[in-house]
């Protein structure tokens, strides 16, 4: 009998980041989304879940300001992440969202919780949310990117079925009093309030 490894382990994205597999980077258009509905910090804390090579949370802690942590299940994501990084950056964290102990973490609040193209993985959705729910400070903000289901320009029915449904999207945004999207081709950014 075999086992599947969780979508939201290291186990299934260690040999993928190991063997050098890359990932949609994040665009210009994106980062200005993310400024105008961010906007800069004064040092307040970052936390970006599943930060993979650390694209996302270095334009959090350059350019908006933020004192940027950026947590991956991944070693080897978090290493590609470091060499990339000029002192002084964002701090690195080998941590599963989902399964480890949060009090591991710098700090016990967050201004900001990002996570891109990390919600569409999580086996268990809506522990996650509670997860990122118990971390954000209040007046904070979780900015989640997903891709949306049926957006690709293909006729592949397994390109066309990543990113999250409809059930998924209702889920994300249920019991958050601001809810403010944008859309980005197959991309749609959530910026989330309490």
């Amino acid at each position: 009998m075999t086992t599947t490894a969780s979508t939201a382990s290291a186990a299934y994205w260690e040999p993928l980041w190991a063997e050098g597999r890359q990932y949609r980077q994040v665009s210009n258009a994106e980062k200005q989304l993310m400024d105008q509905h961010l906007g800069p910090s004064h040092g307040c804390p970052a936390l970006d879940i599943g930060s993979g090579e650390g694209t996302l949370a270095r334009h959090l802690h350059h350019e908006l300001g933020y004192r940027t942590t950026g947590v991956d299940c991944s070693p080897s994501a978090l290493a590609l992440a470091a060499t990339h990084d000029s002192a002084p950056g964002p701090a690195w964290q080998c941590l599963n969202i989902t399964t480890d102990d949060l009090t591991a973490l710098p700090d016990p609040a967050y201004a900001l919780i990002t996570c891109r193209l990390v919600y569409r993985w999580m086996d268990n959705k809506p522990f996650f949310l509670d997860r990122v729910r118990q971390l954000l400070a209040p007046g904070g903000t979780f900015w989640c990117v997903a891709e949306i289901t049926g957006r690709r320009a293909t006729s592949d029915p397994v390109l066309q079925g990543l990113g999250i449904t409809p059930a998924d999207a209702e889920l994300l945004t249920h019991g958050w009093s601001v809810i403010r999207t944008a859309d980005l081709d197959v991309l749609r950014c959530y910026a989330l309030r309490p």
